[in-house]
Parts: structure tokens; C-alpha cells; sequence
């Protein structure tokens, strides 16, 4: 059975989504990609050269079907959010926009103030605005209510590779969500990303702990089996936690 999901106007197949920023080359990158199964990648607008062609083109190595999710990663106000990601429909990098206004060098939270301000500004103009916030439940709320596409609450600091940090908090936000969820940030390895999903998020977004991995197209392969058998098992319903045993056999017709 086809187990899909739709942000806006897009059905995704995968719910992995991939970056491509910090590896070695682009082979890899597009390596691994491919090896993580993920229809959709993420490529930062202020950070890949717009101007490059053939072979020197990031965009030229991404495998083919691929739907661009272009990010305004980079940018400290909601003015180069919005300028950024009006430089990304020029590019014709399409409407999806995952949308990332940074407030703070050291920890690289996101702003949510100025995030809210640019999407405002952005969904007036047609885009399909997939906000990436802190896990608060009020700004995710706000951010589905005035028409974001998805919400993209961290489990950890970007890079950081600490995995769900608040799971508490995503419950809550998938409690009154009417928009996909979408983690993002702070995914160290497989068993993070299957976590995120047993918890019920839609996907899971992620760039450094596959990059930065030792064997980057390995773990894009480990993370896409994380995400499968997170799903999975969402769907299949855990057991209830108890503090005492439960005998697994039936006690019925035993041996005196």
C-alpha cells in the first residue's frame, strides 16, 4: 500500500529529505542521495554557485526526479529570507521553500519572530512554506494556522547529532497539527531518525550526520532503513509500557 504524504501541492514518496552541503564532492553527494532513497533534497541558496555549469554545477549532480527544496540557511533577518528565497524563484528552483532565519551565531536556533515575519510575506507570494522552528508548540501552531505548508521543529541544534532531544514537545505539536510535521536538525544516526518516527512525525530532514559520516553513502543507507522501520512500526502501534513483566507464553494448560 502506497504510503505517501503531501506537503501543499507535492506528494512526497520518501519521508526522508536530504541536504547536500558538506561533502567531499559532488559524487558522494549525489551517491549518496540515491543510496537514501529520498525524492526530495535540500540546497542552500546563498551557499551553491547559481552561475556554475556542466559538472561544476551541484544542480547537475543531483539524480534525476529529484524535487528541489531550496533553503534560505545563511540568513539572520526576515529580509534575506525574503530576498533569498525570491533569488531562488528567479533560479527557477520552484515554490517549495524551506524557510530558516537564524538568531543566534553560537547555537544557530532559528529566529521564530523573524521566521513568522518572513513567511507572511512569502505565502502572500505563492510559496509552499515549510518553516523550520524551535519544537514550541505555540509558534507551531501560529505557523499552521496563518497557512505554512509543514512545520519543522528541531530535535537538536543544527550539527549538533544529538537526536530527539524533547519528545514530549513533538507529541504535543503533533497532537494539534493539521499540517505535515517534519523534523529537522540534530539527527546523529539511524536510531534517532526511527525514533522521530514511531513518535508519528511525517519525515525527517537531515544533512550533517549523513555528510559528516565516515561512509556518507552507508549512513544514507542506514537512515533510509531508520526512517522505514520508524515508520513501520508507527503504523504497527508499540506496546504499552508496564513497570512489571508479562509472561509472553500462555499460562493455560501448563504442567502441573
Amino acid at each position: 500500500m502506497s504510503d505517501t504524504f503531501k506537503v501543499g501541492e507535492h506528494t512526497l514518496k520518501s519521508r526522508l529529505i536530504v541536504g547536500t552541503g558538506k561533502y567531499a564532492d559532488f559524487p558522494t553527494t549525489k551517491a549518496a542521495i540515491t543510496e537514501s532513497g529520498a525524492d526530495v533534497v535540500t540546497v542552500a541558496v546563498r551557499r551553491i554557485d547559481l552561475s556554475a555549469t556542466g559538472e561544476e554545477s551541484l544542480l547537475n549532480w543531483l539524480p534525476e526526479g529529484t524535487v528541489l527544496l531550496p533553503n534560505t540557511a545563511g540568513c539572520y533577518t526576515a529580509e534575506d529570507a525574503i530576498r533569498t528565497a525570491r533569488l531562488a524563484r528567479e533560479a527557477s528552483m520552484g515554490d517549495l521553500l524551506k524557510l530558516e532565519v537564524i538568531g543566534d551565531e553560537k547555537t544557530l536556533f532559528p529566529d521564530n519572530r523573524a521566521t513568522i515575519e518572513a513567511a507572511k510575506v512569502l505565502l502572500d507570494e505563492g510559496f509552499t512554506i515549510l518553516p523550520y522552528c524551535t519544537d514550541d508548540p505555540i509558534v507551531c501552531k501560529e505557523l499552521q494556522a496563518m497557512g505554512c505548508h509543514a512545520v519543522m521543529p528541531l530535535a537538536a541544534p543544527i550539527g549538533s547529532g544529538l537526536g530527539i532531544r524533547n519528545p514530549y514537545n513533538l507529541r504535543i505539536i503533533l497532537e494539534q497539527a493539521t499540517v505535515p510535521v517534519i523534523v529537522d536538525a540534530g539527527v546523529g544516526t539511524a536510531s534517532d531518525a526511527a525514533l522521530a518516527m514511531e513518535l508519528g512525525v511525517d519525515g525527517v530532514l537531515m544533512n550533517t550526520a549523513i555528510a559528516g559520516a565516515k561512509d556518507p553513502v552507508g549512513m544514507a543507507r542506514a537512515m533510509r532503513l531508520g526512517v522505514e522501520a520508524g515508520r513501520a512500526a508507527f503504523l504497527a502501534g508499540r506496546i504499552p509500557r508496564k513497570l512489571y513483566a508479562t509472561a509472553s507464553s500462555p499460562l493455560e494448560g501448563m504442567v502441573d
